[in-house]
């Protein structure tokens, strides 16, 4: 009997477990999940012979190092800020680890007593990062094979409502985490290369510089720049690349109406609101606003961000309630950040009935034979309900297969590492084809590179 523990059983959990106890009776496992709540795993178990919940505090040395030494494999599903107890738990007992995380710097400094002790952290084996990675790769490696010269990567990726579920004027609820939401793009100016020249996009003017991308029956869609497009230019072979750019996707329209909390400043986390507790959204809303004896709020607003009252856009806050005087901030001391949270909250929160949707596009310009190419990749992959979403499946697919590929010795390259290698993505996108999750491929004629008009 092969022993995996899962630590964590929260949102993108349960098509990894699933996927384990499924795999249980044909690949010998024994599934132990951890958490310092055990009900949602005792529900995603259920009655499984070969799964078992436990009681597991990460912060509890005894508790977490108990469960790391009976197990054959870690999977830790923690917040990325938590693993690294975990993984010096790992090296300790000599055990394997994977995690859906970014590799931390102090994940990274293991790397020399991971390989030392022979054993393989694999890491950003979930969607993206993960899929992105492991698809990328797929491609670039092909290209490079064939003799071709990548002149181009681009790469977005979105966590949306499915559209069957999509039900409010932005085209959008909350599918994940909802503080990344409310904080992306801010700590510094996105940063990519345009044939060749550094492009930088400051936070304030991040929202208005869009590119539109079309994915075959599902529509339109948007993208705004990463904060750093060029993390993984060397990681993925592309130095002398010309054009390098990642994304974030989104629904038409919706960057353009999110630019003015940003513009107002509602976005921020610096610093707090006083008496916030005491507040009324409309306070909250009118705080950003100049004063005035006779205007009223909604004026003011419209007026400061330049909003027709026949705008969509302001259709868009009407819809968001923002300017009730009866429904109340109730958070002390809290950064607008927080406060805009919870308002939103309010309205993007998915219904028991709603779906989600993960979308994912990449492009490929390259030359070959004195040619110029392109290839577009696009995945759409949609939820189930609520407990099997597809931000989950996206998460939890990738690390169980992973998870395996370990335990079966197929993969065996050791130390801390993400999926870019072929033994790693060859075999995980070839079995998560047939769950559904697949890049569909197109040669486009190639223009060079000409998003955001710049």
């Amino acid at each position: 009997m092969r022993k995996i523990l899962v630590i964590g059983s929260g949102k993108s959990s349960s098509y990894l477990i699933k996927y384990f106890l499924d795999k249980s009776s044909s690949e010998d496992l024994q599934l132990t999940v951890g958490d310092i709540n055990t009900e949602s795993a005792k529900k995603l178990i259920g009655d499984h012979p070969k799964g078992r919940a436990i009681e597991l505090d990460v912060f509890n040395q005894e508790s977490r190092q108990n469960a790391v030494k009976e197990a054959d494999i870690v999977v830790s599903m923690l917040p990325a800020r938590f693993h690294i107890e975990v993984a010096k738990d790992c090296i300790s007992f000599g055990k394997n680890l994977v995690t859906a995380s970014y590799v931390s710097q102090e994940m990274q400094d293991l790397d020399k007593d991971v390989k030392n002790k022979g054993l393989i952290f694999m890491n950003e084996i979930g969607v993206d990062p993960g899929i992105d990675h492991m698809s990328a790769m797929q491609v670039i490696d092909r290209i490079r094979d064939n003799g071709g010269e990548i002149l181009l990567f681009e790469s977005f990726t979105g966590g949306l409502v499915a559209p069957e579920s999509d039900t409010n004027l932005w085209n959008y609820k909350f599918t994940w985490n909802p503080r990344n939401v409310v904080v992306a793009g801010q700590g510094g100016a996105a940063k990519f290369i345009q044939e060749g020249t550094y492009k930088y996009i400051p936070y304030h003017r991040l929202f208005r510089r869009t590119e539109f991308l079309d994915i075959d029956n599902f529509g339109r869609f948007e993208a705004y720049a990463n904060r750093d497009s060029l993390k993984y230019q060397s990681v993925y072979g592309l130095d002398n690349v010309k054009t390098l750019y990642r994304g974030t996707m989104r629904r038409v329209g919706f960057s353009r109406a999110w630019n003015v909390f940003v513009q107002l400043g509602m976005t921020e986390d610096s610093y707090t609101i006083d008496d916030s507790e005491n507040m009324s959204y409309r306070d909250f809303v009118n705080s950003f606003l100049p004063y005035s004896p006779t205007d009223s709020v909604e004026l003011k607003f419209r007026h400061q961000l330049k909003i027709d009252q026949d705008d969509i856009v302001w259709d868009k806050f009407l819809e968001l309630d923002i300017f009730n005087p009866k429904k109340r901030v109730e958070l002390k001391k809290a950064t607008p950040a927080q406060i805009l949270q919870k308002i939103l909250t309010d309205s993007w929160t998915l219904d028991p009935e709603d779906k989600d949707m993960i979308v994912m596009y990449h492009k490929f310009g390259y030359k070959l034979n004195g040619e110029s190419h392109q290839i577009d990749a696009t995945m759409v992959t949609v939820g189930e309900d609520q407990t099997y979403t597809a931000m989950a499946k996206t998460v939890g697919l990738p690390v169980a297969i992973a998870t395996l590929g370990i335990l079966n010795g197929k993969i065996k390259t050791p130390g801390v590492q993400i999926p870019i290698s072929k033994e790693v993505y060859e075999p995980i996108l070839e079995e998560l084809k047939s769950l559904k999750i697949e890049f569909q491929e197109k040669e486009v004629p190639y223009f060079g590179y000409n998003p955001l008009n710049l």
